[in-house]
């Protein structure tokens, strides 16, 4: 997953993989006068855009919790092909014992053989040598890694913006608060 962003005149990126930047606010009243908006229409796009940032987030995190799944799947998958392949040429049999079943394992005996098959997804199964099954394996553990690394980077992207949109919201709500008691006042 390559992450692609654009950045602002100021070096902060204007998006990151799609998810839009929040710019912090310094002053309210240009801020306000630059939208055309009035307090609260301010008030309301910015919580518009809080709630998309969490459905963004909840996207991401879902995500993220699959790859620390398929992580450690692939691991253990590549410990047995290292151990197949360690047996190899061995004459010595491999017993092993499998989960068939969400807590219902069973018990096989590992004939000499020089190719494994791999559940690829989707229903389909396919029958690999096993220096094949390592690399593939390898390879798919070094893209669900790369691609954990890019979620999580994106996570924490999300959370600055979030942080930002919550300072603005906070000023452009005290700023309100503090026109009206002028108003009030005079």
């Amino acid at each position: 997953m390559a992450s692609s962003s654009t950045s602002s005149s100021s070096g902060v990126p204007a998006e990151r993989r799609g998810i839009p930047a929040a710019s912090f606010v310094e002053d309210v009243q240009t801020y306000l006068t630059q939208l055309g908006f009035d307090a609260n229409s301010a008030l309301a796009f910015l919580q518009e855009r809080l709630q998309q940032y969490r459905i963004v987030e909840m996207k991401l995190l879902a995500q993220q919790r699959d790859l620390q799944a398929k992580i450690p799947d692939i691991e253990k998958c590549l410990d047995i092909v290292s151990t197949i392949q360690a047996k190899k040429g061995s004459g010595e049999k491999l017993i092993a014992d499998f989960e068939v079943s969400e807590g219902i394992y069973s018990r096989a005996r590992i004939e000499d053989s020089g190719s494994v098959c791999l559940w690829l997804g989707a229903n389909v199964m396919l029958e690999y040598s096993c220096e094949e099954a390592n690399e593939l394996l390898k390879k798919n553990l070094e893209n669900a890694k790369a691609s954990l690394e890019v979620l999580i980077a994106d996570l924490q992207f999300l959370r600055d913006q979030v942080t930002v949109t919550q300072v603005t919201t906070a000023r452009v709500y005290n700023w309100d608060v503090h026109q009206r008691r002028i108003k009030q006042a005079s």
